[in-house]
């Protein structure tokens, strides 16, 4: 397995956006109101918010950049990493995260990336910028994690349109000679790559006429080539298998009690059922797994900070945490992480 201890990395503060416009399912255009009662009921997820068309996820981000900055009250010029955990960026090229630099009044000597892996993109962030922390050369960095994942779909596809809502996060780390380890295990299935794919657009299978054609696959299920797919069956099979043996492991290896050790353990919130079975199978203690899906739906990568924002701030801003993060999603990717926090700053969740 794929597995990193990050020293001398602490997180400072986090905080969360999103757009001014709840939708709740018995709004959504295809389904009756016994069919949304249905779903709020066994999905578990009630309410969303969605984008205008001309708000992108860097937008999402930069807000809550600003204020968690602000709240920070660092100094731009002390801030030397800028990563943007995406599948929604402004454009194919340039990077969005370069955009956001400029946006954010950031030096030029910020090192920026792109992060386009999903669901599992905030543990990607995480890993990528406490590595370049790790050795004290650089001190500062903002990891933002957003999607606006409604408008990769088809809107008329009853499979995935009901399940995602769209979002931004800022998480802040430093060099810190006295933080706990961080620890990260990660894994991929690159043979499972089309449960979760847009077959469309890229330079494998660029847009031609053929990727406007939609087709009905029944139950409700209408999309294009051009349109973001999940196949439900082959991702609840593996979310439910994969994930739990990675977090089994990195508990074995660092000899954490799930009932003592941990006090929070914070899962992707991909749907009710998913999460569920998860906690059923990992036998948690369902008093530390905070949900929030009934207030936002699945939010891809920035998942695991809204829970932060969302469920558990006080806790955070209060007192030291262990909190143990499990992702899955693209690729098909995995990762499990133990974050040891201290008291830090938790900005309240903005809507824009």
């Amino acid at each position: 397995m794929a597995y990193w201890e990050i020293k001398n990395v602490a997180v400072r503060g986090v905080t969360g956006t999103v757009p001014n416009h709840p939708v709740k399912s018995a709004e959504l255009p295809f389904f009756t109101k016994e069919e949304a009662d249905t779903f709020d009921a066994t999905v578990g997820i009630k309410n969303r918010y969605i984008a205008s068309d001309n708000v992108c996820a860097s937008d999402l981000c930069f807000d809550a950049a600003e204020r968690l900055i602000a709240g920070l009250g660092w100094e731009k010029e002390t801030i030397d990493i800028l990563l943007f955990a995406s599948v929604t960026g402004d454009y194919k090229t340039p990077p969005t995260s370069a955009i956001l630099q400029d946006r954010l009044g950031l030096p030029s000597t910020t090192f920026v990336l792109d992060i386009p892996m999903g669901c599992c993109g905030c543990i990607y962030g995480i890993n990528v910028a406490g590595n370049m922390l790790t050795a004290g050369t650089a001190k500062r960095a903002i990891v933002l994690v957003g999607d606006t994942a409604m408008r990769m779909g088809n809107p008329k596809d009853k499979s995935r349109g009901p399940l995602f809502g769209d979002s931004g996060t800022a998480l802040a780390l430093e060099y810190d000679t006295t933080a706990e380890d961080i620890i990260i295990d990660f894994n991929t299935m690159g043979a499972g790559y089309q449960a979760l794919m847009t077959p469309h657009g890229g330079y494998r299978h660029p847009v031609t006429q053929e990727s406007f054609v939609e087709e009905d696959f029944g139950n409700g299920i209408i999309r294009a080539p051009k349109d973001a797919l999940i196949n439900g069956m082959d991702v609840f099979s593996f979310a439910i298998t994969k994930p739990p043996i990675s977090v089994k492991k990195i508990l074995e290896k660092k000899g954490l009690d799930k009932d003592k050790d941990i006090d929070f353990f914070l899962i992707h919130q991909a749907n009710k059922l998913i999460v569920d079975r998860l906690v059923k199978k990992l036998k948690l203690p369902v008093e530390k797994v905070p949900y929030n899906l009934q207030k936002f739906g699945n939010l891809g990568g920035a998942s695991i900070l809204m829970l932060m924002v969302s469920e558990i701030a006080e806790e955070l801003s209060s007192r030291p945490l262990t909190l143990l993060c499990s992702s899955f999603g693209l690729g098909l990717t995995w990762g499990t992480m133990v974050l040891k926090t201290k008291q830090m700053l938790v900005v309240p969740l903005n809507k824009m």
